[in-house]
């Protein structure tokens, strides 16, 4: 099976109305929609609760390591969804492809354990 350049126009015009659909709605809003700025409104809001202190505050990096570690074993599953749905069609070589893969991704949560990225203190 050979792919042509025309196999890709569907991709290629989704990806362009996406971005025209983003790009128009964000112009149309910023156009259209009230801008009025007021002391009250450039504030920062908690959940009803009166703010306190400075935002500016450091957060430990264990927060954006978790949120980091999240983001790759969730996109670790969007590329299995679409091997499970096709998993007979693929054969031995797209299991064999997919085991390296996902080995790939327990060497490095291995190496997080070890390193001990994931232990709060």
């Amino acid at each position: 099976m050979h792919s042509t350049t025309m196999d890709f126009v569907p991709i290629a015009l989704m990806f362009l109305v996406a971005t025209g659909f983003v790009a128009g709605t964000m112009a149309v809003t910023h156009l259209l929609g009230p801008n009025r700025k007021t002391k009250i409104k450039q504030e920062s809001f908690e959940c009803g609760i009166e703010p306190q202190g400075d935002a500016r505050i450091p957060f430990s990096i264990k927060y954006f390591l978790v949120a980091i570690l999240f983001v790759l074993f969730d996109v670790e599953v969007i590329f299995m969804y679409p091997w499970a749905v096709n998993f007979r069609g693929l054969g031995i070589l797209g299991f064999v492809e997919m085991m390296t893969f996902v080995a790939f991704f327990l060497i490095g949560f291995v190496y997080i354990l070890k390193k001990g990225a994931l232990k709060w203190e």
